[in-house]
């Protein structure tokens, strides 16, 4: 079957889904979901996520030049849906949503306490690609709940971060396996 063109992306799924939380100058906090993220460098430590130019995450990060990137897991796949609605300007969906924002060490922006981890980023660059503009963040400071990384090993499947398959459908783990 041939797929139309701006239905591609839909089959490049599941993909890791991200919470990504920000403050307008005002200092209220901002949070949405994104699945178009991925680490694009180690050295240094970058993340790169895709969104609409006219989003309020990306208005914040350009005005305060911060956000948090933080993973959730499947308990807080409600709140996080109502993160993705198209809430006014200047209104908190942290609050709306019942989630608790948590002071970050490195920047303005906080995190939420509900995720299992969370990544403190200051805007790297910023890139117009077609409809969407790519912002990359680097990581200044990088947490994760201790039952999921111990000895240095992200236990995934314990974790079990919510996978993004389209519009209102998420995904699990379901197993790991080893290529041999």
């Amino acid at each position: 079957m041939e797929l139309s063109l701006n239905q591609w992306y839909k089959v490049l799924a599941p993909r890791p889904v991200v919470l990504i939380s920000t403050v307008n100058l005002k200092g209220v906090s901002n949070a949405a979901p994104f699945s178009f993220v991925m680490p694009c460098s180690t050295e240094p430590p970058l993340v790169i996520f895709a969104s609409d130019p006219d989003h309020h995450t990306v208005k914040n990060i350009l005005e305060t030049k911060d956000f948090v990137v933080n993973i959730p897991d499947r308990e807080i796949l409600k709140e996080l849906w109502i993160c993705a609605k198209d809430f006014p300007a200047g209104v908190s969906e942290i609050k709306k949503a019942g989630l608790t924002e948590e002071k970050s060490t490195k920047v303005k922006s906080p995190g939420i306490k509900e995720c299992l981890a969370h990544f403190e980023c200051k805007l790297f660059k910023k890139y117009l690609a077609g409809d969407h503009l790519l912002i990359v963040g680097k990581i200044l400071q990088a947490y994760v709940r201790d039952e999921y990384f111990p000895g240095g090993k992200y236990l995934i499947t314990r974790a079990n971060p919510l996978m993004h398959i389209g519009g209102n459908e998420f995904g699990l783990l379901g197993k790991v396996i080893k290529a041999k």
